[in-house]
């Protein structure tokens, strides 16, 4: 197995629906600019409340991506 070295990024993805779709959003946009995306990790998570209800979602996420050679 081959030593890789991998570079970090923060990204907030938001979704009206879920966490889930939250972090989906954020992984599937940072997917379509950035190559060899591996990994990430939930920093923290976020809503916003509209009349005493969850009206939005928001993850804060650690991206990890490999560089190449």
């Amino acid at each position: 197995m081959a030593d890789h070295v991998y570079k970090l990024v923060e990204l907030v993805g938001s979704s009206s629906q879920s966490l889930d779709d939250a972090i989906r959003n954020a992984i599937e946009t940072a997917s379509k600019t950035l190559r060899h995306v591996e990994w990430f990790e939930v920093v923290s998570t976020r809503g916003h409340v509209v009349d005493g209800t969850v009206a939005h979602f928001q993850v804060t996420l650690k991206v990890g991506f490999r560089l190449e050679a």
